[in-house]
């Protein structure tokens, strides 16, 4: 009797024992009736300890990368999708059978298909809060629905603006306003970015890319100025299951 090949996944990331993605391929497993596969944490304290990963785990299949690697992690990859060159950042990593890792960016797909429900007519201009690694997924996804945007930042440069410099007006170019930012994700949970939150009304969408807590200080005042608001959920769902295929085709 052959020995069936038994398949490990994981998540790679800094202080992730929150993470989503362990629990959710745990019960998918589960669920589905998926034998010899398991899912778990490789926090590390700096990316450069990802070689050590990958030279002592022969018997690992994909990963997942969530922050602050979605970027660091490039250097280290073989190859990169169409997509995820063009994005800049890396969240699923498929271990080919030639031993080669090749980097793709589902978390653009994730956003793009949990955002699109909520789209109306008048949805033209976003504002994205944040830079880092999950804002450049969310930013390729609004190019592909035709929607423009503007990055926020602590920093003013040449294509971002400063936190400083929203205002009213600002609220009525912009009818989509999305937090990349970590502020706001447990245990601190009382934070939030600081934004004129008193001029959102009916016509706008607040997207949260935080999943824990459900609810964030950003979404709850979005939602009492009457704003349409949606967690990081559902995309992390999508971009799981998308990560899944990828891993097995």
């Amino acid at each position: 009797m052959l020995d069936t090949i038994r398949k490990r996944f994981g998540l790679l990331g800094r202080n992730i024992s929150y993470s989503f993605s362990r629990g959710y391929f745990t019960d998918k497993f589960k669920s589905e009736n998926i034998e010899n596969c398991s899912y778990e944490n490789f926090d590390i304290p700096e990316i450069t300890e990802f070689s050590k990963i990958i030279e002592n785990n022969s018997d690992i299949f994909g990963m997942n990368v969530t922050i602050p690697y979605k970027e660091q992690v490039i250097p280290y990859l073989d190859k990169l999708s169409k997509k995820a060159a063009k994005i800049g950042a890396v969240n699923t990593i498929k271990f080919t059978k030639k031993g080669k890792l090749k980097g793709y960016n589902t978390d653009y797909y994730g956003f793009m298909e949990s955002l699109k429900p909520l789209l109306e007519s008048h949805h033209k201009k976003a504002l994205i809060l944040g830079t880092g690694g999950a804002s450049k997924g969310v930013a390729f996804a609004l190019e592909e629905l035709g929607i423009d945007y503007t990055f926020v930042s602590r920093t003013e440069k040449e294509t971002i603006i400063s936190y400083e410099k929203i205002n009213a007006s600002s609220f009525d170019k912009y009818q989509i306003v999305i937090n990349c930012s970590p502020v706001g994700t447990s245990p601190n949970t009382d934070a939030f970015p600081l934004i004129p939150y008193e001029y959102f009304t009916k016509k706008h969408i607040a997207y949260d890319l935080i999943y824990n807590p459900a609810e964030t200080q950003f979404l709850k005042k979005a939602k009492a100025q009457g704003a349409q608001t949606k967690n990081g959920q559902d995309m992390l769902v999508f971009q799981a299951e998308k990560s899944w295929k990828i891993w097995n085709k």
